[in-house]
């Protein structure tokens, strides 16, 4: 019980807070504050516990919810999605603290709304039953909806209304390829029970990484990000880029690769032009940005790009560069939306010509923010430069073809390092205006929020090899996956259901012995 335990305590504390928000703002923040802590300290059992040495899902429960339809509570986690967990319980107690005293309105919804998003952003990392994926995919959207439309920026309706358009309608796909995937899995949502070929396999890879590639997301389907992000609460837009936009690299590398090999084999082509155009845009468009906010919520578009790039080399290095580099991001955007948010608490403006000076009057200040900066654009012993480097590696070793785009993702390196050390030098050095002469440095709270962030941003750049090891035998069975020619669908034609189980069953052994080796 211990993964539901992580999963669900989240929302004992809106329960909690909802039946005691007349006690006031403390008790409510307190409550909060105690469940988020509680949640990680428990999660980190999943990590304590976690056989490496296996590429096999563990703390698996498995209930049946409709029997009916075939549909059951079925939640465990790998080696790819334990990252992701703690990733998620990591940044919930860091950002209620940071939005301990930024809320001034609703401070009960808000909080209860960011521990429920928390469930469904476990939800979809541990989930192994399809529809029970989907429940999860979908509740998230209502808290995020509420985070950003009430304690948004000025044009927070706008923001709001498309963010969730964009997501539906990647989801109304999603939902297709779901209910083909059943019929054909002999009436079963089991994701574990899904090997083999499938009809129509191209259009169902299409379905899925649409959905996934909107959530990124992946350029063109990126414009609703930084409106998102601008509008959202310091809080929102940490847990928007520290998680939600991993849900569709996540999405990627658990359904699209492993589950449609040949199809995402015929579609890289197309996919890996796209990653590229991603990395050199989004670090094109952050260049000329005025607001903080939005350079940063630009610079995701093309961090993430890199992440797409690796999960299509389809090899170890670069699977596990990505799945490394999803939690780089996580960490170091996180802390620089998280500097944003504290300086605008400060100084009510976001616009790089409104400072300048800083480090003289805040010096804690400048000095968290260039190690979150030097973080983001890869500065080697920080975390950012052991994903890039495993990433670009990795797409290296794939043919001429990825030499291409690898030569052309590498500009992007070298154009984050312009717009990101340029921001720093506009904002940090130069003349201190008036105005933001009386600015005081970080406070206690505010670099206890920072100092976990830090730890992580140094320790992965130092030694990434616990996080490393942890992911590398799920990432050689997505990867033995990918990389075998599928022939079930040979096999399958006109055997019996039953038999036909049996086989995928057998090709699924098949390949969770050959990770093994």
């Amino acid at each position: 019980m211990l993964l539901s335990t992580v999963i669900f305590l989240p929302l004992l504390g809106v329960i909690a807070i909802a039946l005691l928000r007349g006690l006031g703002a403390s008790a409510i923040k307190g409550i909060a504050l105690v469940i988020g802590i509680l949640t990680f300290v428990i999660s980190l059992g999943l990590y304590t516990g976690f056989n490496a040495d296996t590429a096999t899902f563990q703390y698996i429960t498995q209930e049946s919810w409709i029997s009916d339809l075939g549909i059951s509570y079925h939640i465990g986690i790998d080696g790819i999605s334990l990252w992701l967990v703690l990733l998620t319980t990591f940044l919930t107690p860091i950002c209620i603290l940071a939005a301990w005293n930024s809320v001034e309105k609703g401070l009960s919804g808000f909080m209860m709304s960011l521990l429920a998003l928390e469930t469904g952003m476990l939800g979809v990392f541990c989930s192994l039953d399809l529809f029970l994926f989907f429940v999860f995919w979908e509740s998230m959207l209502i808290p995020m909806y509420f985070l950003i439309g009430i304690w948004g920026g000025e044009r927070r309706i706008y923001a709001t209304v498309k963010f969730v358009l964009y997501t539906m309608a990647g989801s109304a796909l999603m939902l297709v390829g779901i209910l083909a995937l059943y019929f054909q899995n002999d009436n079963s949502f089991d994701l574990t029970t899904l090997s083999g070929t499938f009809d129509h396999s191209e259009l169902l890879f299409l379905a899925f990484f649409i959905a996934f590639a909107i959530k990124v997301p992946l350029f063109p389907f990126h414009t609703w990000l930084p409106d998102a992000h601008v509008e959202a609460p310091t809080v929102g837009s940490v847990i928007l880029a520290g998680v939600l936009l991993k849900m569709g690299t996540y999405g990627i590398i658990r359904f699209c690769l492993p589950l449609f090999p040949d199809a995402a084999e015929k579609f890289t082509p197309l996919i890996v032009p796209l990653a590229v155009i991603g990395i050199i845009y989004g670090a094109l468009v952050a260049m000329v940005q005025p607001d903080l906010k939005k350079l940063v919520a630009y610079s995701s578009v093309s961090h993430l790009g890199f992440v797409v790039l690796g999960l299509f080399s389809k090899n170890p290095a670069g699977l596990q560069g990505s799945v490394l580099q999803m939690i780089n991001h996580g960490l170091s955007t996180g802390a620089l939306f998280l500097l944003v948010g504290m300086i605008y608490e400060r100084r009510h403006s976001r616009m790089i010509v409104d400072f300048g000076g800083l480090s003289k009057r805040m010096p804690i200040f400048a000095t968290i923010f260039a190690i979150a900066t030097f973080s983001s654009i890869g500065l080697p012993g920080l975390n950012g430069f052991v994903g890039e480097f495993m990433i670009l590696f990795g797409s290296f070793k794939e043919g001429a073809f990825s030499k291409v785009y690898v030569v052309f993702a590498t500009a992007g390196v070298i154009l984050a390092a312009v717009y990101m050390l340029w921001m720093f030098q506009r904002v940090m050095f130069g003349t201190l205006d008036k105005t933001n002469e009386g600015l005081p440095d970080l406070n206690a709270r505010e670099i206890v929020v920072m100092l976990p962030i830090l730890l992580f941003i140094v320790w992965i750049g130092v030694y990434p090899k616990p996080f490393l090891n942890k992911m590398e035998k799920s990432v050689g069975l997505v990867v033995t996956k990918v990389q075998a020619t599928p022939a079930m669908g040979q096999l399958e034609k006109g055997v019996p259901a039953g038999t036909k189980l049996a086989l995928r069953e057998i090709q699924h052994e098949k390949s969770e012995k050959e990770a093994e080796q």
